[in-house]
């Protein structure tokens, strides 16, 4: 059987919930609400898929550039390039 390549695979581990933290979202990460410049680190919530980054870009800090919908547009450096990534506020953690 030819071995599937969608873009969870291997993330078994990466996506898993502690027991106590399982079917509860957190509303304080929800409702932040970041402004422009302000530094996020990327943390995959692997209850909620919608408005979810690559798996590439879990434990990554980046700067908020804008709003797009309900989700954020966040600067992340990714090696030597400056890339984009869009992701829901489930999956960002604000930094000081």
């Amino acid at each position: 059987m030819k071995r599937s390549k969608g873009q969870r695979v291997g993330t078994r581990s990466i996506l898993r919930r502690r027991k106590n933290e399982r079917s509860r979202l957190n509303i304080r990460r929800v409702m932040h609400q970041y402004e422009e410049g302000d530094r996020v680190a990327i943390v995959l919530d692997g209850g909620q898929q919608g408005g979810m980054p690559h798996r590439r870009f879990n434990g990554r800090t980046g700067f908020i550039q804008k709003r797009q919908g309900v989700a954020w547009i966040v600067a992340v450096k990714d090696g030597n390039m400056q890339k984009t990534v869009i992701a829901r506020a489930e999956h960002l953690r604000p930094l000081e």
